[in-house]
């Protein structure tokens, strides 16, 4: 009774959110994702209200969360690939357009002054405006546009309370000074009428925008100046000289973010050598790491070394310690003016270890290899210890000398064992993003482009930075290179597991 109880109320629980998710996205005007809120929440109640379905109430949070973290994460990410969201794109062409219209206010010289008293709701800070020739109750946010309140409370002929809001008394005027007075509360639903503004939260005066919409003609008009900028469907309002107007708005532009990434210049130069670069630090680093503790483990594996377990701890310590402090200690070793490196070891030399292209590189494979060569130790060391002793027995008796032995019996059941694992560590370290973003942020950084990307940024860390840093952040763009990451890394686990496979079918 208590765990059919505990049952209902869990999913009680989940209930409420789910149709306040689905509630909250109908009012975003997303119809599709609210409707799959509540088909999933439905499939969730008849699993677990179910006597049947045993298996699905173990594997259905699973999929849940591979379903919200994994496959919507990438769909979301191939979808924003196929657009131009970015900097001054981010919003639907309503928005735009209104945002446009905002920034352009100037206040009309004649305008009568409205009473108005600030209020809220939800959170949400709105004007409610009494007309001053009529006496009539209005109230707007940002978003939406006047409109007419019935019920209102009124004080001297000035509203100063509405059903459904909190007036805000005059300590918190004074508290969110700044969020009133960057309130433009649209006159209308014609962008065009412009806005009501309040500089102190008392009293509102007529805006009217230098901008003048056309939806028709889907122009834009700057009533100074007579140019007009038109919609191209290029997302934005341009002019006939190409200058545009920001912000502008999302549209869907196909392949072309592909397209730029090989054609244009500015971004295929980038584009290529940090994927060689990243190519050679994922190879470089598997095989350094892979080379290093195969010798190790060979070496410990001698019967007559002492001490082993002594030594085998001292080298596991790298890996025991966190990645990240790690990272951050090599970092502060090769500071070219006080680090322990260039000041201890090389006697007061500036060697750039991480300001010079090429040492960086080398300086990012090393701490790289530090921080994994433990790990393919271990793996080594165990590969090694399950090979039986009766086949080197064997190949020892038919004459077989060590360096044949290893190569033609151990290194061949080493590779079928440790094959899944070099491919991980490809993988892994073909999007070591950790490693470049502490060490030195992917620096020195390239002046010969406009990317901000350096010497040593990988493509994950090339991504990351077109999508968040800059002045011009391109999610578009940063989407696509991460679908192109993603088909590469693919393409080679593929084919890497294939021969994998491959040298297990000749082993047997």
């Amino acid at each position: 009774m208590r765990a059919l109880l505990l049952k209902i109320v869990l999913l009680a629980i989940i209930d409420a959110i789910s149709i306040f998710a689905a509630f909250m996205l109908v009012l975003q005007d997303n119809w599709v994702v609210a409707i799959v809120v509540l088909v999933v929440t439905a499939l969730v109640n008849w699993v677990y209200f179910s006597r049947r379905l045993l298996p699905a109430k173990y594997l259905t949070p699973g999929l849940i969360f591979l379903a919200v973290f994994q496959v919507f994460v990438l769909l979301y990410t191939c979808y924003v690939g196929f657009t131009n969201y970015g900097t001054g794109h981010n919003g639907t062409k309503e928005q735009a357009v209104s945002s446009l219209l905002a920034s352009s206010l100037q206040r009309v010289e004649d305008s009568p002054t409205y009473p108005v008293t600030v209020v809220d709701r939800l959170g949400e800070l709105g004007l409610l405006v009494t007309d001053p020739e009529t006496g009539d109750a209005f109230v707007g946010t940002n978003d939406e546009p006047l409109s007419r309140v019935s019920g209102a409370t009124l004080e001297g002929g000035k509203a100063v309370a509405a059903p459904g809001w909190t007036s805000l008394t005059f300590q918190d005027v004074i508290a969110r000074t700044d969020e009133i007075t960057s309130l433009a509360v649209p006159y209308s639903s014609d962008p065009n009428d412009g806005a009501l503004r309040t500089p102190d939260g008392s009293n509102a005066y007529r805006y009217l925008s230098t901008l003048e919409f056309d939806a028709q003609a889907g122009t834009m008009t700057n009533t100074q100046t007579g140019v007009v900028y038109t919609d191209r469907g290029t997302g934005a309002f341009v002019a006939d000289d190409g200058a545009e107007l920001r912000p502008g708005w999302q549209i869907t532009v196909g392949f072309d973010n592909f397209v730029r990434a090989f054609t244009e210049q500015s971004i295929r130069g980038p584009l290529i050598y940090v994927t060689i670069w990243t190519f050679v630090f994922a190879i470089g680093s598997v095989a350094l790491c892979f080379g290093l503790g195969l010798l190790l483990a060979i070496t410990f594996q001698n019967a007559r070394m002492r001490g082993v377990k002594y030594y085998r701890l001292l080298l596991i310590l790298p890996y025991a310690f966190p990645a990240f402090l790690s990272i951050l200690v090599w970092k502060g070793m090769m500071n070219e003016s006080f680090g322990f490196l260039n000041q201890v070891i090389f006697g007061g030399a500036a060697i750039p270890w991480l300001t010079d292209p090429t040492l960086a590189k080398a300086s990012a494979l090393l701490v790289n290899v530090w921080l994994g060569f433990p790990y393919m130790f271990l793996i080594c060391t165990g590969a090694l210890q399950a090979i039986p002793d009766e086949l080197t027995e064997a190949a020892t008796m038919d004459g077989a000398k060590g360096w044949q032995v290893f190569r033609q019996i151990k290194l061949p059941l080493l590779l079928s064992t440790t094959a899944p694992v070099l491919i991980a560590s490809f993988a892994f370290n073909f999007n070591n993003f950790n490693l470049v973003y502490l060490l030195n942020n992917g620096g020195p950084r390239d002046t010969t482009t406009s990317l901000p990307v350096g010497h040593t940024d990988l493509l994950i860390s090339m991504v990351y930075k077109v999508a968040f840093t800059g002045q011009n952040r391109d999610y578009g763009l940063a989407s696509a290179f991460s679908i192109i990451i993603f088909l590469i890394v693919a393409i080679i686990a593929v084919v890497s597991f294939s021969r994998t496979k491959a040298l297990e079918e000749i082993q047997r």
